[in-house]
């Protein structure tokens, strides 16, 4: 048997293409709402952007505080996290002064019996400068004609052990002069400080600048005459000081024989090594420098201040 269906009048038909037509227009719309770029309005948080898949939200700018315009550099350097960056080496070690103790940069350790200045070490320091006058200072060697030489700051004057050294001075510039110690400079002078001779001074720089940085080191001159030995005025056989010229290298004891062998002396800051009982004044003398070398020097009359020469040396280093 045929089925009856239901025919739809006109005034039905209208209807439903009304309704499909309204709804689709609502689907329309809200497409367009969910797919707007900004998500929607603001709601005063602030606004969202896709970045690479990343949604990253901008902050609100705090009240009373402007945003920073500041970009990051581009040669900005990498976090210390990401990257450890070593310091430039430089050429010195500047400091606002002198450092309190001279910085050895290297040490040979060939002189068991050196004090604070050691052979092969360099040391940093001032340059400055004094009227020399006749040549004569602490160390008591009198009066000289060679006028390059130099006054030793009282730290590394120790008592005197600096006297008769020969120090290779060297300027920024690389100029350099070599000078002998024969003098002490006092405070002000800081560790490091040599104060030069007027002449000394004007083989580095012009005198009018009177201060430089310089570095310098310890010398052992090349064919030294012999070494010489004089005591001291008003010496005798219940008192006497004995004193030490021309040595190569820096002294680091003087002894004289006794009755009880050999017996060290005392050395003063004015460059005298004094045996105040008399002990071994007259006889035999052992002087010993800051490499080890002994030497021994029998025959010297006790003549106060009268120079006398010898026939020894020091070896060179």
């Amino acid at each position: 048997m045929a089925s009856h269906s239901r025919r739809r009048s006109p005034h039905e038909r209208r209807t439903v293409l009304i309704s499909a037509a309204v709804a689709a227009v609502v689907l329309v719309i809200s497409l367009f709402v969910a797919f707007r770029p900004d998500g929607g309005g603001d709601d005063g948080r602030g606004a969202a952007a896709s970045v690479a898949g990343t949604r990253v939200t901008e902050s609100p700018t705090a009240p009373g505080r402007k945003p920073s315009t500041a970009s990051p550099s581009p040669s900005a350097s990498p976090t210390a996290s990401a990257r450890t960056t070593k310091p430039a080496p430089t050429a010195t070690t500047p400091k606002a002064r002198p450092p309190a103790e001279p910085a050895p940069q290297k040490a040979s350790g060939a002189a068991p019996l050196a004090g604070r200045i050691k052979p092969g070490a360099t040391y940093r320091g001032v340059a400055t400068l004094y009227d020399a006058g006749n040549g004569d200072g602490a160390c008591s060697y009198g009066p000289s004609d060679d006028l390059m030489i130099a006054a030793m700051n009282t730290t590394d004057y120790e008592v005197s052990k600096a006297c008769g050294a020969s120090v290779l001075v060297r300027a920024a510039d690389g100029a350099t002069v070599t000078v002998r110690i024969t003098n002490e400079c006092p405070l002000p002078c800081a560790p490091g400080q040599l104060d030069l001779s007027a002449q000394a001074f004007a083989k580095l720089a012009d005198p009018s600048r009177g201060r430089i940085p310089i570095t310098w080191s310890l010398l052992s001159p090349g064919k030294p005459d012999t070494l010489s030995v004089r005591y001291k005025t008003g010496s005798s056989q219940y008192w006497c000081g004995i004193q030490v010229l021309g040595h190569r290298n820096p002294l680091a004891r003087l002894e004289v024989r006794t009755g009880g062998g050999w017996t060290r002396l005392t050395r003063t800051e004015y460059n005298y090594f004094l045996s105040e009982q008399g002990g071994g004044c007259g006889g035999a003398i052992r002087i010993t420098d800051i490499y080890g070398e002994r030497l021994t020097v029998d025959g010297i009359a006790l003549r106060p201040n009268v120079v006398q020469p010898t026939r020894v040396q020091f070896a060179g280093h």
